[in-house]
C-alpha cells in the first residue's frame, strides 16, 4: 500500500472529508498519513447509489410503491413491517432500524449498550445483521429484554432489509468511521431520515438539520466502548425521535427524497479528474475523451 501511495500519480479516495480524515488523522490513516501527505495528498470522489434497485416507487420486495409526493403511504409498510417481526403494530410511534454488520466499524456495540437509555422513550427499534458471534448474542437476546420494543434478526436478509429501508423513520448510522457509506443513501432515497456519526462520508453526503442528524464523533481506537460514545448515540436517537410527527420531519423527508443521489454527478467528476492527467505521449485529455467517446457503444448513456 505504501508503494503504491508512492509511485503513484494521483491518490483517491470515496468522500472528501475521509480524505482529510486519513492524511491528519494517525488512527484513520492506519500509520500511512504521513505517506499520503508526502505523496501529494489525496482526493475524495464522493459515491452514488444504484437508483434502479433503490426506488421505493418500483421496489420489488414492497407492496405499497410511494414517492416524495406520497410519502405518508411509508406508514403501511411500517405497520408491515411491525407485522413481520412481531412488535405490536403502532403505525403513530417512532420507528428506528439499524442494518449492517456487527462489528466495531459499524458500532453495534455502542448501539447496544445505549439501548436501556433509547428505549425509555415511546419507540420501537429493529437491527438486522450478521458479524461477530459476541454480538450477535446481544442482538439475539433484544427481543427478551425488550419484547414490546425491540427485535434483533441475525441472518442476511435482503428482502427485509428493504422494507426496513422504506418502513422505518429513523435509519441509525453510528459509525466509528465510515469512507463513504451507501446504507445512508438508501434511506434518504426512501425517505427514512439517517442519523448518523459525525465522520467520512456520513458528512459528506448529509446535511445536519436538514436531511439527517449528526450524533458526533465516536472514538475510533475500538479498544472499549466508551460512555461518550454511548451518551452520544442516545441523545442523537433520541433528538431524532423528537420530531416524529411533525412539520420538521415531514421537511426532511421531502429534503432527503428531493435529492438525486445516483451515480450522475460522481461519475463525471471521475472522468473529469481521469482525464485531467492526460495520457502517454502527446494525445492529452482532449484526445483522450474523443477516442474513449468513439469507442462508446451507441446504447450506452454518457454519465
Amino acid at each position: 500500500m505504501k508503494a503504491g501511495f508512492k509511485n503513484s500519480d494521483k491518490n483517491l479516495t470515496v468522500s472528501p472529508i475521509y480524505a482529510d480524515e486519513i492524511t491528519r488523522n494517525a488512527s484513520l490513516g492506519v500509520e500511512l498519513d504521513g505517506v499520503i501527505r508526502e505523496s501529494g495528498g489525496i482526493t475524495g470522489i464522493i459515491n452514488g447509489m444504484d437508483t434502479v434497485e433503490w426506488n421505493p416507487m418500483t421496489d420489488k420486495y414492497l407492496d405499497t410503491p410511494y414517492s416524495v409526493d406520497s410519502f405518508e403511504l411509508k406508514k403501511e409498510i411500517k405497520v408491515q413491517l411491525q407485522a413481520e417481526v412481531g412488535l405490536p403494530i403502532n403505525p403513530d410511534v417512532p420507528l428506528c432500524v439499524f442494518v449492517g454488520r456487527l462489528e466495531e466499524q459499524k458500532c453495534y456495540d455502542i448501539l447496544h449498550a445505549a439501548l436501556p437509555s433509547i428505549l425509555k422513550e415511546e419507540v420501537q427499534i429493529v437491527v438486522l445483521g450478521t458479524g461477530k458471534k459476541v454480538l450477535e448474542k446481544k442482538l439475539e437476546q433484544l427481543e427478551e429484554v425488550y419484547p414490546d420494543k425491540a427485535r434483533g434478526i441475525v441472518k442476511f436478509n435482503v428482502p427485509l432489509a428493504h422494507m426496513m429501508t422504506a418502513g422505518a423513520d429513523f435509519f441509525i448510522v453510528p459509525s466509528r468511521f465510515e469512507p463513504c457509506g451507501l446504507i445512508q443513501l438508501h434511506a434518504m432515497r426512501y425517505g427514512t431520515e439517517p442519523d448518523v456519526a459525525t465522520t467520512g462520508g456520513l458528512v459528506d453526503t448529509v446535511i445536519d438539520g436538514v436531511t439527517v442528524f449528526q450524533m458526533g464523533t465516536m472514538d475510533v481506537e475500538c479498544e472499549a466502548v466508551e460512555p461518550k460514545d454511548i451518551a452520544a448515540v442516545a441523545a442523537g436517537v433520541k433528538r431524532a425521535i423528537g420530531t416524529h410527527g411533525t412539520p420538521k420531519m415531514d421537511q426532511m423527508i421531502v429534503a432527503c427524497m428531493s435529492q438525486d443521489l445516483s451515480w450522475a454527478g460522481p461519475a463525471k467528476t471521475w472522468e473529469e479528474t481521469l482525464l485531467s492527467m492526460g495520457g502517454p505521449g502527446e494525445s492529452g485529455s482532449e484526445n483522450i475523451e474523443n477516442d474513449a467517446e468513439a469507442k462508446m457503444p451507441a446504447n450506452v448513456a454518457t454519465p
